[in-house]
């Protein structure tokens, strides 16, 4: 299979065979290298080359796309979320709306407790289901390769379900999937006079299991004030690595939680959310691998302090997002809306935006070698976008589709 793309506007993210751009931090981030008036061709499901429109190849392919002088970049990697979920939480909307904190509505049973019950009653043909629609909604939107965390079971039986399901949608559609254990998301009732037993179902039952039937590629925990400390944070950290998964936490969402801290300690492959950064969290961060991943759609949802994402920027760090596709916090995966969220509330430009979500948002998956940018050898999953003068009309031009067509593979 060869498919020819021809006259694109410009062909953005482009990488020479001779570059190894595994992220881009600070500065780096204000630009995204583009080719002119523009060819690429994939071949087999892989970016075979690219070039300028006077050297394109006279060649057989299988399709050949006029872009027309649309842009091209690579589709979206969208590095955290919990796509998988029984059903809404508009109620709870409507309580934030007439006052009542996200804290609140959790010591009430609702919030993420509301999510598992409704999960527990559900049948998994009818979870996959669901799910596979919003899996395929947001591909229609340009993601390329997401990540979808567990942590709406609370139980060995749920949890494994909704693992289950991550690993049929994994068999089911042609992008790369990332599975993370996220049993650590909330206390369920029944545990809440005793968490240490919650904890030692946790180590002792759930992570052999989820380890041993092989369903997931990271471990998560909540690491929050009135959720999981740094002790057993740490305590779940290492369990994760002795089984094998690397940790992707939420760290710092709410208080200033030490969740960053902990991250960097344990080798965590991203600290996520970010709300409550300072001195202390950004030079735990400076020199070391972890991948601050920020989600300011949840923050635009609940209406909460955003990301101080240009002091991080300026600090010379990396800077990845994601939409954190939730039921109760952010329920929408669209990541070219959090684009403009990220431009006018955060302060990042269009180009550190869209590496954020590109080159970035790879490495927060492991998936730096196949994704993110435009080379040779990475999987051929481009976006073609609908006629625009520039790479900035995509965050400028809020709430409206920038796609006109995704090629996967």
């Amino acid at each position: 299979m060869r498919t020819l793309i021809t006259h694109i506007k410009q062909l953005h993210q482009v990488e020479q065979e001779t570059e190894n751009r595994t992220r881009v931090s600070g500065k780096d981030m204000a630009v995204v290298p583009f080719l002119e008036d523009a060819w690429l061709l994939i071949e087999n499901g892989h970016i075979h080359s690219f070039g300028a429109m006077s050297s394109v190849p006279e060649t057989q392919v299988s399709e050949h796309i006029n872009a027309s002088g649309r842009h091209v970049l690579p589709t979206w990697v969208d590095s955290h979320t919990h796509l998988v979920f029984a059903a809404p939480r508009d109620g709870e909307f409507v309580d934030r709306i007439k006052g009542a904190s996200y804290e609140e509505i959790a010591r009430k049973g609702g919030g993420i407790l509301n999510s598992a019950r409704r999960l527990a009653d559900m049948d998994e043909q009818q979870l996959y289901e669901q799910s596979l629609q919003r899996l395929l909604r947001v591909m229609g939107q340009g993601t390329g390769a997401i990540e979808i965390k567990s942590g709406y079971g609370l139980s060995l039986e749920a949890e494994m379900k909704m693992l289950r399901v991550i690993r049929r949608l994994k068999e089911h559609v042609p992008i790369p999937v990332k599975a993370s254990f996220l049993a650590a998301h909330a206390y369920p009732m029944e545990y809440r006079e005793n968490k240490e037993a919650y904890i030692d179902l946790i180590i002792n039952e759930m992570l052999p299991r989820v380890a041993g039937e092989g369903l997931a590629d990271y471990m998560d925990v909540f690491c929050e004030q009135g959720f999981f400390g740094v002790p057993e944070t740490e305590r779940l950290l290492e369990a994760g690595w002795k089984h094998g998964l690397k940790p992707k936490i939420h760290a710092n969402q709410l208080h200033y939680s030490g969740g960053v801290q902990v991250g960097v300690k344990h080798n965590a492959l991203s600290v996520d959310h970010l709300e409550c950064v300072g001195d202390d969290e950004i030079n735990a961060l400076k020199g070391r691998n972890t991948m601050p991943v920020l989600l300011p759609g949840a923050a635009f949802f609940l209406g909460i302090q955003y990301q101080p994402a240009r002091r991080i920027i300026d600090a010379g760090l990396p800077v990845c997002l994601a939409t954190d596709y939730n039921p109760g916090s952010c329920p929408s995966g669209n990541v070219p809306l959090l684009l403009s969220i990220a431009c006018t509330q955060l302060k990042m430009t269009p180009e550190e935006a869209v590496n954020a979500v590109t080159i970035n948002g790879a490495a927060a998956l492991e998936l730096e070698k196949e994704m993110g940018t435009i080379k040779v050898g990475k999987r051929g999953s481009v976006i073609i976008t609908e006629r625009m003068p520039s790479l900035a009309h995509i965050p400028y031009d809020f709430g409206n589709s920038p796609v006109f067509k995704v090629v996967y593979n």
